[in-house]
């Protein structure tokens, strides 16, 4: 029997009110949401809102500016580095999000993961497994360092991947990111990308757009068939955003619609990457 349900990323770029947002969201027929969390917000009443709305809370994404920090010697930012995460994963058991989903590195240049970063993501996954709370390590920039993760803490059952289909299209150069941790596959942000703008193969954060699937370049088929392949049946998890990146206009025409023509297309299209789903499971 086929029970799919989908869940959206809250994002002030549909409406500068969450709380309103996760009523349109209903409205337009998702099944749950998930929040960024940041020590300056208070998730309480958007955590209260979807509780009353019957929304699921799918699960609540890390700070990421800060977990650079976390590699490099500098004790003292890596110390309110480690502090802020554990701060969200506590909030995480608090709210009851059954995932905390994490980017474990931001930056292009570095490549060099270091023991001392691995020993400090140790803390958080620990914290992890005595909270009931799953970490999910999101494919980003710097594949070095989810790579140097997955091998070190694969066995935990607190550790799972976020699969990000536009991040892997532009950060990480359309290399198959399932392959890899599809065993490990908990997590899911669906988005479409058109891959790397600058055709001497440079990366920015400017080629990570986020568009409604099938506004891109993706083969929602391959899309399709790799996560049945993995065995994926959770919730599916899209993150997207009605705003272009600086110096781009991909995104213009969902910032001209409303915030409720928008999250109607978006639910269309999630019906239309779990349509592609039902098929190949019905001719596999």
């Amino acid at each position: 029997m086929w029970n799919q349900k989908f869940a959206l990323a809250l994002s002030k770029s549909i409406v500068e009110d969450e709380i309103e947002q996760l009523r349109l969201i209903k409205e337009a027929g998702f099944d749950g949401y998930f929040p960024c969390w940041s020590r300056d917000k208070d998730l309480t009443p958007i955590i209260e809102e979807g509780n009353r709305l019957g929304l699921i809370l799918q699960s609540i994404h890390a700070p990421f500016k800060n977990v650079k920090a976390l590699w490099e010697e500098d004790e003292a930012a890596a110390e309110d580095a480690l502090s802020e995460q554990l701060e969200c994963l506590r909030d995480c058991a608090r709210f009851g999000a059954p995932i905390m989903v994490v980017h474990v590195f931001i930056g292009f240049k570095d490549h060099k993961p270091t023991q001392i970063g691995i020993q400090r993501y140790s803390v958080i996954v620990k914290e992890a497994e005595k909270l009931g709370v799953k970490v999910a390590f999101e494919n980003t920039e710097g594949e070095e360092y989810l790579e140097a993760l997955m091998l070190a803490f694969r066995s935990s059952p607190a550790v799972g991947f976020c699969w990000d289909t536009g991040h892997e299209m532009c950060y990480n150069r359309s290399r198959d990111m399932l392959a890899l941790y599809g065993d490990k596959l908990i997590c899911t942000h669906i988005n479409d990308n058109l891959g790397i703008k600058d055709f001497r193969g440079e990366i920015t954060y400017r080629d990570d757009l986020h568009l409604l699937p099938f506004d891109g370049i993706a083969d929602w088929d391959d899309i399709a068939a790799r996560l049945d392949k993995c065995g994926f049946d959770g919730i599916m998890t899209f993150e997207l955003t009605r705003l272009s990146k600086k110096e781009r206009h991909d995104n213009d025409i969902y910032a001209a619609m409303t915030a409720t023509d928008y999250l109607a297309e978006c639910f269309k299209r999630a019906c239309r990457v779990a349509a592609k789903r039902r098929v190949h499971q019905k001719n596999a």
